[in-house]
């Protein structure tokens, strides 16, 4: 059996956010071993050529120091030598985000993705990481927070880690540091959160929250659990949001005021959001972990990925991260109601929905999705919303067509019993032959519809069918998520002027986002980065948006704005509001059977 390859680590300069790497391969390619770093992380879909953050980088040999060859933007070749050979290199690490590496004096944090150099050829065997503290004082008190095998060292403390391949290396984000550790367990599998930042949370209600929401994961695809422990790393930031998935953990950021906090029963928004966020990540354990494109099996880190079906992995994972805090109980089916119309709603404020397929926006997410502009919201489709979208759809039409013998639920579970479960890749056409194979129904049509199509989905009868209202309505203004009934009348919104452009205040003005497709702003010349200082002579202030909607749709309004440095004027008539937003309510005349429906999609209405 080869000799394991062998990383030691650590925060060898925080004030200069950089990680020290020692590589140790003690039989290297008799031809010249050759050495590369990914280019992404899988669940984010971009080319971030993690190579450019290696500030120094050398070798050496039995006899002394040898020359490395460049051989690409991420690859890297020794000369012929006997073992061991040994790489000594610099990482700079100062992305504060959930995909890449961060350090500072407070704490470390990184990807294997973005420290771990690949040894080419030798990726298939046992790889060890030696995870130590460093010599700079601000570390000494530090823990190590990871799902990797620890093989030496105190539980949570640095030491000598083990994984089975290179994959299975990078797959284990390490957090180090003092954070707050709360642990629970989950059908009988410890779980832990490790929170650093600072911040004032109830970690015994954090607690209690994420074992019901976890078990209901669980028991869905059914017991026991792919894992024998699962970490959640939380980074509790003034403003932030964001997740990603790995085998048995996942690292978060989040509004520290998002955390639920001491001496407060309510569910706020913020902590309900960040709980689906829990939820959506930890539901990926299966679907996407474990449950893959064929294309993933095995990863090509070097080189985009293309898969039609994102928006079964994102997109499903979508619906069921808020269905999980409805069935443990965590929400209301109100609640869930209000979240699903807002999700509904996102989708049907982008006119690039009538433009994009949710097929082409998880092919082209390397271009288009994780690349947005300007022009995004009229060019493509969120595979994450619209996806979310599908599988709702997708759900009701397998439980409507089958008379409840079959639902998405049933699918899920059969994707991991043959696809999750002895790790074979799922086929692009495998979701949709999958559905057809369980519920004897031709969905063809459906499919050309919702997935390769892009056409709006007949949500409305199919939600009628199961005692749920679909109303559209106009917005209500800039912080009108959807999802609730508006307080102003629907006539009265429907008449405000419409401008067709996201706001937001400038220095000197207002400052123009977005333009929409069809808009009064898109057909006067408005443009994106446009900076209004008056409306009708008058300085245009922060309430621009409230202004313009107090005034009715046909007026005629003068605009005057700087594109860059040149002031432009321009004559446009305000437009009816569009019905863009999404509310969706129960049906105080559903029929029984449709009530009937609505509690075996739903469950009876539980306590929040």
């Amino acid at each position: 059996m080869s000799s394991p390859i062998l990383y030691d680590i650590c925060p060898a300069n925080p004030g200069a956010h950089c990680f020290d790497v020692r590589l140790t391969v003690a039989s290297p390619d008799p031809a010249g071993q050759v050495f590369c770093l990914p280019a992404w992380i899988p669940g984010s879909y971009l080319i971030r050529e993690f190579a450019r953050n290696i500030v120094t980088i050398e070798a050496t040999g039995p006899d002394g120091p040898l020359p490395l060859r460049k051989l690409d933007k991420d690859r890297w070749q020794a000369p012929p030598c006997a073992g061991p050979l040994q790489l000594r290199y610099t990482v700079y690490a100062w992305d504060l985000s959930v995909r890449m590496a961060h350090l500072d004096p407070s704490h470390g944090y990184f990807n294997g993705t973005s420290v771990f150099l690949k040894v080419e050829g030798q990726d298939q065997g046992p790889h060890r990481v030696r995870i130590h503290r460093g010599l700079d004082p601000a570390c000494q008190d530090w823990g190590v927070f990871c799902t990797l095998k620890q093989v030496e060292g105190e539980p949570f403390g640095p030491g000598l880690f083990e994984a089975t391949d290179y994959d299975d290396l990078i797959d284990h984000p390490v957090e180090m540091g003092t954070p707050t550790l709360v642990r629970f367990e989950a059908c009988g599998v410890p779980h832990f959160v490790a929170i650093t930042g600072r911040h004032d949370a109830d970690t015994d209600r954090l607690a209690r929250d994420l074992t019901a929401i976890c078990e209901q994961h669980i028991r869905f695809f059914g017991e026991p659990a792919p894992m024998d422990r699962y970490l959640f790393q939380v980074m509790a930031v003034g403003d932030g949001y964001g997740g990603l998935e790995h085998r048995s953990s996942t690292s978060l950021i989040c509004k520290r005021d998002d955390l639920p906090q001491k001496g407060e029963d309510k569910l706020s928004d913020g902590y309900r959001g960040f709980l689906g966020l829990c939820s959506h990540e930890y539901f990926h354990t299966w679907n996407v972990k474990r449950i893959k494109p064929a294309v993933f099996l095995p990863y090509d880190l070097n080189r985009e990925g293309h898969t039609t079906l994102l928006w079964a992995f994102e997109g499903i994972t979508s619906y069921y991260d808020d269905l999980g805090l409805l069935a443990s109980g965590r929400i209301d089916r109100a609640a869930w109601l209000e979240l699903a119309g807002q999700s509904l709603t996102r989708v049907m404020r982008g006119s690039g929905r009538l433009k994009q397929s949710v097929a082409d926006s998880s092919f082209d997410a390397w271009t288009k999705f994780y690349r947005q502009d300007e022009n995004a919201v009229n060019a493509i489709v969120s595979y994450y919303t619209k996806g979310a979208m599908v599988a709702l759809a997708l759900d009701l039409t397998l439980r409507r067509g089958t008379e409840g013998r079959v639902s998405l639920d049933d699918v899920m579970r059969a994707l991991w019993v043959r696809h999750g479960q002895p790790a074979v890749g799922v086929p692009e056409d495998g979701i949709e032959a999958l559905c057809a194979e369980l519920s004897g129904l031709d969905l063809r049509a459906f499919f050309d519809q919702a997935v390769r199509g892009t056409e709006d989905l007949p949500l409305d009868a199919l939600l009628a069918d199961f005692g749920i209202r679909f109303v559209l309505r106009p917005s209500e203004g800039a912080d009108d998520k959807g999802g609730k009934a508006s307080k102003t009348p629907v006539d009265a919104l429907r008449h405000q002027g419409w401008l067709g452009a996201d706001l937001r205040a400038g220095s000197g003005g207002v400052l123009v986002r977005q333009v929409h497709d069809g808009s009064p702003a898109q057909a006067a010349g408005l443009s994106a980065g446009d900076l209004i200082i008056a409306v009708d002579g008058i300085k245009a202030g922060a309430d621009l948006a409230k202004v313009l909607a107090r005034r009715k749709a046909g007026t005629l309004v003068e605009i005057c704005a700087f594109r860059r440095d040149e002031l432009r004027c321009y004559s446009l008539t305000l437009a009816e509001a569009p019905a863009d937003t999404v509310v969706l309510e129960l049906d105080p005349d559903a029929t029984p059977e449709a009530i009937a429906r609505l509690v075996a999609w739903l469950g009876p209405q539980p306590t929040a």
